[in-house]
């Protein structure tokens, strides 16, 4: 069936608007890293500081002020709440999703660039950051317009997004750029390229959109803001685990076969392909898309540290090279041989997480049971769809069927698994419980993990527990009462005759606040 441009661009729209906004604002903030944005966005609000981001009213380091001003400007237009706090993520996912579609078109064609515009909208990670008040989705963007303009010769913009790339998450968005581009010109021997990029002026507009920032952080806070920021959050964290898991040289192959899935399953033949296309018409632009996701996934798995969302911009050059592929394959009538072995697999990676919910369900939170059968409903009805348009030889049809399919789910995800999980994962029942009978006196401890959350659902930040222990130390320091917000499996590990000390004031999913007279 053929669309035309306003059809294409309507269902690209209505599929990330409503894959992205869909229940937005309906769960809680969740567990530590929401918190912390909304609550720093907060106190640039109270303070009316818009340089120097806070966060229990001291100084803080961790990122540059992009989301935080995003996210302050959506509490001014929205009020302070879950919807305005994400609301910024969700906007530029979809914009997101709209640059893929844009250069998809002028890069491989039509086809290619719905189709991978559907591809980017409905993949598990895109979505699942797309709907959460972190910095990944606007990095993202930033990233993915930037290379996307300099891989179609609009230079100067693309180093204006580079600049807000940087204002966004720092040394790592000049670090991937160049490195993906210097990449790409030893690949294609393209070095006479560097002529015509506009190297000089464009560096001087990159600096101009991003130092202002940087120098008056130096200028107000000196070496302190440097040691921290680069020196902390940027070096020491790429060459020092943070995480345990930061240890693992494998971490990212499971995080991109599952943040990647459905369009996972057919990697490994776009790869093959894409292989015997190097040196065909767009060779060129499928050899630096295959350097940017390359050079994102090397990168992330060198560093030490190492968290789930790292890989994302690493997601658009594979919807696009995914987009073409399926585009490929239906130019040639290959979709029965070569969409066969990834519907197989496809199938199996549905039963292999259906069976995993439903025993997570079962051993830790029967809650989500409901929730679990109706994925498996859904699951079970678009891998039936999948086999059947493959069976059919109607490429474009199966790449409807798993839209569809990744929309029902999302749609049983807001309803039904989110909510049932999310009490788990945030504090706000506690801390409304906390609130109620508060005198405004007494002084509170939180664990680190449980604060920001607290923070923000009380206004109340409190002074942080690193260990258990101090639970031990502060109740033998003060005779005055004094509160502690902590889990509770920390609070059963306390020995009995301390436990017997603190009176329970309330629990809620797994966290307990304890009161000592």
């Amino acid at each position: 069936m053929k669309w035309d441009r306003k059809a294409e661009l309507a269902i690209v729209v209505l599929v990330a608007a409503f894959i992205m906004f869909f229940q937005l604002g309906h769960l809680p903030l969740l567990n530590p890293d929401e918190p912390v944005y909304a609550q720093t966005a907060r106190e640039m609000l109270q303070t009316g500081d818009f340089i120097s981001p806070r966060i229990y009213g001291d100084f803080w380091y961790d990122k540059p002020p992009m989301y935080y001003w995003l996210v302050a400007a959506s509490f001014k237009l929205f009020g302070q709440n879950e919807f305005a706090a994400r609301f910024p993520s969700a906007l530029l996912a979809v914009c997101g999703v709209l640059v893929v579609y844009r250069f998809g078109k002028a890069i491989f064609g039509r086809r290619a660039g719905l189709i991978a515009a559907l591809v980017l909208a409905t993949s598990v990670e895109y979505f699942y950051l797309g709907k959460a008040a972190v910095t990944d989705i606007t990095l993202t963007f930033f990233m993915t317009a930037s290379l996307l303009l300099y891989l179609k010769g609009k230079y100067y913009p693309a180093y204006v997004a580079a600049g807000l790339a940087v204002l966004t998450k720092g040394p790592v968005a000049i670090v991937l750029p160049a490195a993906i581009v210097l990449a790409h010109l030893v690949w294609t021997r393209g070095f006479g390229e560097i002529k015509r990029i506009k190297l000089v002026s464009g560096t001087l507009l990159m600096l101009l959109v991003a130092s202002p920032w940087y120098l008056a952080m130096y200028h107000f806070h000196g070496m302190d803001f440097v040691d921290t920021f680069l020196g902390f959050h940027n070096v020491t964290r790429f060459l020092k685990p943070e995480h345990p898991s930061g240890t693992l040289w494998y971490y990212y192959i499971p995080v991109l076969l599952l943040g990647f899935f459905p369009w996972s399953v057919f990697l490994g033949q776009a790869g093959k392909r894409i292989w015997q296309e190097r040196k065909g018409l767009v060779g060129r632009e499928l050899s630096f898309l295959v350097i940017w996701a390359g050079t994102v996934f090397v990168f992330f798995s060198l560093s030490q540290t190492k968290l789930i969302s790292y890989i994302l911009p690493m997601y658009p050059p594979l919807a696009l090279l995914t987009g073409w592929y399926i585009d490929h394959c239906i130019s040639r009538e290959a979709v029965r041989s070569m969409f066969g072995e990834p519907v197989i697999l496809l199938l199996l990676v549905f039963g292999l997480l259906e069976g995993g919910l439903i025993w997570g369900a079962l051993a830790y939170l029967p809650a989500l049971i409901p929730g679990a059968v109706l994925t498996g409903l859904v699951f079970g009805i678009t891998a039936a769809g999948a086999w059947l348009a493959v069976k059919q030889g109607r490429a474009i049809r199966l790449v409807g069927v798993l839209t569809g399919g990744m929309l029902l789910f999302i749609a049983v995800l807001m309803t039904s698994l989110f909510p049932a999980a999310a009490p788990a994962l945030s504090v706000k029942d506690v801390a409304a419980d906390f609130k109620a009978q508060y005198d405004g006196q007494a002084p509170v401890y939180v664990e680190k993990f449980l604060r920001p959350g607290f923070a923000y659902y009380t206004e109340q930040p409190g002074k942080e527990l690193t260990s258990i222990n101090q639970v031990l130390d502060n109740m033998k320091s003060t005779s005055r009462p004094i509160y502690f917000v902590v889990k509770e499996k920390n609070y059963r590990s306390l020995p009995p005759a301390e436990q017997q000390e603190l009176q329970l004031v309330a629990v809620a999913d797994n966290v307990v606040v304890l009161r000592k007279e």
